[in-house]
């Protein structure tokens, strides 16, 4: 058995905890990231769509992904060092998001100028014009795909709201292992295989972090950032007792398609079928799917025990909505794709905050609408870090970050623990 110490330990080498292990070791902090998994980013990172965009409901989410697009861009820069297994790449394809109701875009696109992001009303001319093989119908509301309401011919014609800096990485996991490297390159160190089992205050510092084969890390700072295991490591933690937002394990599948002659090079948000669309490739199409109401959530007990591969039911569901919306598709007769597990909180929002355990601190729930934001994840957290870790008591005066590319300011409250979770709460990924 080995003791050692660290200023901080971050628990999962996701990407978001990735970032803040760079950010933290950026700011002289000897750091240690430890993984039960084989690699970073080996998580639900890996199961990511990487999808980059800036449609949210809040202000505060808005404003994260517009800076984060800017770190996006100059992803070498961001990192600071060169991996030499390559660089993950933005690839901007603009994304469409289809209006379920007439004017439901509204308050999103006040949100978009209010904090400078360039967008533009297509109406369903526009659609078919730009996008020549999408359906440009009103199906909705979403239907399970065995019923004859999903077979019902349209009522209507769908508009929608385009934003053309928005795009995708392609290699979520890669994006991961960047941050990794760039953090070891400051300092910090991976450990991977490893799994953490305890966490206890019997050290010589705040926390002692007990690892499975017997070795202990002591630590003033530990950072949750563990996705679908983060309520697991929470209990460990004895934290978690006064938040308002819980987060809980859900199994997630995407699927992959041949797009042959429809080919539709840019994102696609579709809560009329409850699907959404990126390219993946020449001639090829990555669906997956928006939570619509008749598709029951498949949460999980233990982020452990998940069936990994596409079921067919899944596949059917998300497929043939697919091709309802792109009708020239050709739909595979077996499930290509991959099954993650997401960290999914009660508003689909993040919680990046401390806790009432001094010293601990969580960056969770953050799975199917995140990955996005990695490049400015760390900043927040180490902004809020530093902050707490001086004396300042951020639930009675919430931290405020001014975002360094984009120079808007942020209130870090939009993810607290506390938050209220209103009757009108996000329910799906979208945000």
């Amino acid at each position: 058995m080995v003791d050692r110490s660290a200023d901080a330990v971050v628990i999962g080498a996701g990407v978001l905890g990735s970032s803040i292990a760079l950010e933290l070791a950026r700011g002289g902090r000897d750091v240690v990231v430890i993984d039960k998994a084989g690699g970073a980013g080996h998580g639900s990172t890996s199961a990511s769509s990487g999808i980059v965009r800036f449609h949210y409901s809040t202000y505060a989410g808005v404003a994260l992904a517009w800076e984060a697009l800017h770190g996006w861009h100059d992803w070498a820069g961001h990192l600071g060092h060169v991996d030499p297994a390559g660089l993950a790449r933005l690839e901007q394809t603009g994304m469409l998001v289809l209006d379920r109701t007439p004017g439901a875009s509204a308050p999103v696109t006040a949100l978009l100028d209010q904090v400078g992001v360039p967008w533009e009303w297509w109406d369903t001319e526009q659609i078919a014009a730009r996008l020549p093989h999408l359906d440009t119908g009103a199906f909705g509301p979403p239907a399970p795909v065995q019923s004859d309401a999903f077979f019902a011919e349209a009522h209507g014609s769908l508009t929608g709201t385009f934003t053309p800096d928005a795009g995708y990485v392609g290699d979520p996991a890669l994006a991961a292992q960047n941050l990794a490297v760039a953090a070891t390159a400051q300092g910090a160190t991976i450990l991977l295989h490893r799994e953490v089992v305890a966490l206890g205050s019997d050290g010589p510092r705040r926390w002692r972090v007990v690892l499975a084969d017997g070795d202990t890390y002591d630590a003033d700072v530990v950072v949750n950032a563990a996705g679908p295991w983060s309520g697991r490591v929470n209990a460990l933690a004895g934290a978690g007792s006064d938040f308002t937002v819980t987060t809980r394990p859900m199994r997630q599948e995407v699927h992959e398609l041949a797009t042959a002659g429809t080919d539709p090079r840019v994102i696609v948000a579709d809560p009329d079928l409850g699907i959404y669309t990126r390219p993946a490739g020449p001639g090829r199409m990555i669906v997956g799917g928006m939570e619509p109401e008749c598709d029951p959530p498949e949460w999980l007990d233990d982020a452990d025990v998940v069936n990994p591969h596409p079921t067919v039911p899944v596949f059917e569901a998300q497929v043939l909505r697919a091709a309802r919306r792109f009708p020239d598709l050709a739909v595979p007769n077996r499930p290509v794709g991959i099954a993650g597990v997401y960290d999914v909180t009660t508003d689909w929002a993040p919680i990046y905050d401390r806790t009432d355990r001094p010293g601990f601190y969580v960056a969770i729930g953050t799975s199917g609408n995140q990955f996005k934001n990695a490049p400015v994840v760390g900043t927040l957290m180490r902004t809020l870090i530093d902050a707490v870790e001086a004396g300042h008591d951020h639930d009675r005066d919430p931290v405020r970050l001014t975002l360094p590319r984009t120079g808007r300011e942020v209130d870090l409250s939009a993810w607290s623990r506390r938050r209220p979770v209103a009757a009108d709460r996000p329910r799906s990924v979208l945000g």
